[in-house]
């Protein structure tokens, strides 16, 4: 039985969240999904303690959350709007009585243990005839990971190190693995991209934001150049449909 509340524990090896992930790279996820958002409502699967929840709440109406760890729940809603509803649930279990319009899985496909089945629940049971689905997920392939492997610290771009392990994840995705999953779920992906050219660890640039080497205009130039080499992006992005 797998331990929710422990896996989102900062650890010695990593934390759960960096203040990179939360600060720069939620507002660059919302900037990659913003332009394909449909009406309305939106069901967030993975919430966490709601930080990019919040970023949702002045674009949609209607917001449902999934999140299987009580304590994450806790703290989302001490910062939410009182209207959105919080499940906690793991989406294996979850049942809604109603589909969306929009579905956001933000790094949370890679902790899932059986992710071809959660996809097809996805597909078959929450989303709607005309809605879309946006994953994004750690790469494999980014350029820090690829730099870790040529340190030796990682065996291959690929891995799931122990730190991440006991973070609960499952498996590390690339783009062919991630779209390989995805079509097998009977999805259908629309648009392809990555989020954030990035050849730096996430506690690095935690250490380096903290000075003032680090601009604004150089952040969007990474943005930029990662929709140049998607592959060499922080974040794989895909938008899905439902493929009839």
């Amino acid at each position: 039985m797998r331990n929710f509340n422990e896996e989102i524990k900062d650890i010695e090896e990593r934390n759960y969240a960096y203040n990179f992930d939360l600060d720069i790279m939620h507002a660059y996820y919302m900037k990659s999904m913003l332009p394909f958002f449909k009406k309305d409502d939106v069901l967030e699967l993975g919430s966490y303690k709601g930080f990019f929840t919040k970023r949702l709440e002045p674009i949609f109406k209607n917001i449902t959350c999934i999140e299987a760890s009580n304590i994450a729940i806790a703290e989302a809603k001490k910062i939410l709007r009182d209207d959105i509803k919080i499940i906690h649930s793991s989406f294996e279990d979850a049942t809604l009585n109603s589909k969306f319009n929009n579905i956001i899985m933000t790094h949370v496909l890679e902790h899932v243990k059986n992710p071809v089945n959660v996809l097809k629940k996805i597909n078959n049971e929450w989303l709607a005839d005309d809605g879309l689905f946006f994953i994004i997920c750690p790469n494999a392939n980014a350029p820090s990971r690829q730099i870790a492997v040529n340190m030796g610290i990682i065996s291959h771009n690929s891995a799931v190190t122990e730190g991440e392990k006991k973070h609960g994840h499952q498996i590390t995705y690339a783009f062919d693995t991630l779209e390989r999953d995805v079509k097998q779920a009977g999805l259908n992906v629309i648009y392809k991209s990555g989020i954030f050219f990035k050849a730096l660890a996430n506690y690095q640039w935690d250490k380096l934001l903290k000075t003032d080497i680090i601009s604004k205009e150089y952040l969007d130039g990474c943005y930029s150049l990662g929709l140049k080499y998607p592959d060499l992006c922080s974040s794989l992005f895909l938008v899905c449909k439902k493929d009839f």
